[in-house]
């Protein structure tokens, strides 16, 4: 099942366990500089409204009625990134593990594959929350993706396009998977109260213009950043294939988001050079608890988008100047419970 709740995605899965349940935030951001220089994790400014596809059912095209699911808006050249959240078992004193398969325009993020349902091991075309807090972009080698960009359909710029030759689908499309019930009891036995408190603590604390010549947007690889993406630390029969929900979001850029809500969309997020500029942080997360994945040679042939705007002597991102970041804010992966960290020596 999955509900829309204050512009938050809530997967969730009754029939498996209580506490099976993903909920996915769709985080606007800053655009990071298009320059081969990779950049660290930029902050999340809040999520993107998420509206109902059905509730315009009057006013929105006749393939977004087809597909269903959800629409949020986005500017031309905006970023965004993708938060997991992962339902927490009190009794256990840690979040119920998903399998979440992303794609754009039917291309998944990690692997540069034609969507599919099912999860693959070779190569992996998902991740795992809670291990895998966020998602910000393709998956183009080891330790590090292209943002999000936000792209007109039809432009040339989009990972779909780029690898099918196609501007068909456009969006996001999301697939989300629980562990087995009997698994997950197994691997996480209950634990006495105190230790339940404890680990609640630490889950708690852890946790350019409008364009109106196109109105349908995808998604297009932009600048470089560091992030890993984690090899799924369980066995691939730990995943319940019988039971998902999948959720199609559609993007809809300024003029037709009011056109199709009477809704205003959130105004553009400052630039990477002004954010830096006033010494507010940037971030860099790691989990050396776990292994990256080694990166799509699929998707590391995409260009960017300002290679192909280079080619296309277009100018499609405006403000896109370099930026040192000083102030970086290094993340490490949640404590579980009372688990002792083994450090250098």
């Amino acid at each position: 099942m999955i509900e829309l709740k204050n512009d938050h995605l809530a997967f969730s899965f009754p029939d498996v366990h209580p506490g099976a349940k993903l909920d996915i935030t769709f985080q606007r951001t800053l655009r990071i500089p298009d320059d081969d220089k990779t950049y660290p994790l930029p902050p999340g400014l809040g999520a993107f409204p998420l509206r109902h596809v059905d509730d315009f059912a009057d006013n929105v095209p006749p393939g977004w009625l087809e597909h269903g699911g959800v629409m949020l808006p986005m500017y031309q050249s905006e970023a965004m990134w993708l938060l997991f959240s992962a339902g927490y078992d009190p009794e256990r004193g840690v979040a119920y593990p998903c399998a979440v398969k992303v794609a754009t325009g039917k291309i998944d993020a990690v692997t540069g594959r034609d969507w599919s349902n099912g999860l693959h091991r070779g190569p992996q075309d998902y991740m795992v929350a809670p291990k895998q807090p966020w998602l910000d972009g393709y998956c183009v080698e080891k330790g590090v993706i292209r943002q999000f960009v936000a792209m007109p359909l039809g432009a040339g710029y989009t990972a779909e396009e780029q690898i099918t030759g196609n501007a068909e689908h456009g969006g996001l499309q999301v697939i989300v998977y629980p562990m087995k019930r009997e698994v997950f009891e197994r691997r996480f036995p209950k634990v006495d109260r105190l230790a339940r408190t404890r680990g609640a603590m630490a889950f708690d604390a852890f946790c350019a213009a409008p364009m109106a010549a196109k109105s349908e947007m995808g998604l297009a690889p932009g600048g470089r950043m560091k992030q890993e993406i984690y090899d799924d630390p369980f066995d691939f029969a730990d995943w319940d294939l019988t039971h998902s929900s999948r959720c199609f979001v559609h993007i809809a850029n300024s003029l037709m988001w009011k056109a199709i809500t009477k809704q205003t969309p959130p105004n553009l997020p400052p630039t990477a050079a002004q954010y830096t500029n006033y010494g507010l942080p940037w971030f860099d997360y790691y989990d050396d608890s776990l292994k990256a994945l080694p990166g799509s040679g699929i998707l590391g042939k995409l260009k960017s988008v300002l290679g192909i705007a280079t080619e296309k002597r277009e100018s499609p991102l405006p403000e896109n100047e370099a930026c040192n970041p000083g102030h970086v804010v290094k993340l490490k992966a949640m404590r579980i419970g009372d688990q002792v960290r083994e450090g250098s020596f």
